[in-house]
């Protein structure tokens, strides 16, 4: 599994502060009113916190400490509160069942292999009950940038609330044959000339064509898996939903 640490996270939620109103609508429209949901990988509280600003009722499920302390200062910066776990979805045990669950913004992919993804399925579809709805984003990169012959290196920099900047370089390279992407990244936290901190991390994603990812679902126990259009959108590649029943 991935793991995002501190600067990774400061970076993340400043660059993406909270998912676009078209996305939250979405989910929003989705989800049934009474429903207990759960947001699966919900990072730093992209979708999660404006979600519960809407009155939804919404759990977090995230691995990284640093990703769910960030949701919970999101969260408290807007008075609000929800329940946020530490746990590894592939071996997920949460003390609550949900009316829906649904994992946003491409995070299934970052369970970088099959059996990681079919065993996370396992774990939610586990932890649903009536109407027993998931909702899972995902996208396809363009064949142009899964062929690159070498390593794709950028660069970005975001600027803080504080006034210091961290600035990201990423290495990445890519197999199409194995629908694996590995990054190489490098964080430099700056105030100035002056270094603040650095960190260094290692990720993986792949990616499935919408029927394989269908599939996936069947595999894993659920039934009438729709593929539609994405909830969010997509800057390049090709991006779509599914939604399934427990």
């Amino acid at each position: 599994m991935n793991a995002f640490g501190p600067l990774s996270t400061l970076f993340r939620a400043a660059d993406r502060p909270a998912a676009p109103d078209t996305e939250v609508d979405w989910y929003a429209s989705r989800i049934p009113p009474d429903a207990l949901a759960l947001d699966v990988m919900c990072g730093y509280g992209r979708l999660l916190t404006p979600l519960v600003a809407r009155g939804r009722k919404v759990h977090g499920v995230d691995s990284s400490a640093a990703m769910l302390a960030r949701c919970g200062d999101k969260l408290a910066a807007g008075g609000a509160a929800a329940p946020t776990f530490r746990q590894d979805v592939a071996q997920m045990n949460l003390p609550f069942r949900y009316g829906c669950a649904f994992v946003a913004g491409e995070a299934f992919q970052l369970l970088a292999q099959p059996w990681l993804a079919a065993a996370a399925l396992e774990r939610i579809r586990a932890h649903l009950v009536d109407p027993g709805l998931l909702f899972v984003d995902c996208r396809v990169p363009p064949l142009a940038v899964q062929r690159l012959g070498a390593p794709l290196v950028e660069v970005r920099t975001v600027r803080l609330a504080d006034g210091a900047q961290i600035a990201l370089r990423s290495e990445t390279t890519w197999s199409a044959e194995a629908r694996l992407a590995r990054a190489a990244n490098r964080y430099a936290h700056r105030r100035g000339a002056q270094r603040l901190a650095e960190e260094h991390e290692r990720i993986a994603w792949t990616w499935y064509p919408a029927d394989e990812c269908r599939d996936l679902l069947l595999a894993a126990g659920y039934r009438h898996v729709d593929i539609g259009p994405p909830a969010g959108t997509a800057d390049e590649g090709d991006a779509y939903s599914l939604i399934a029943r427990a």
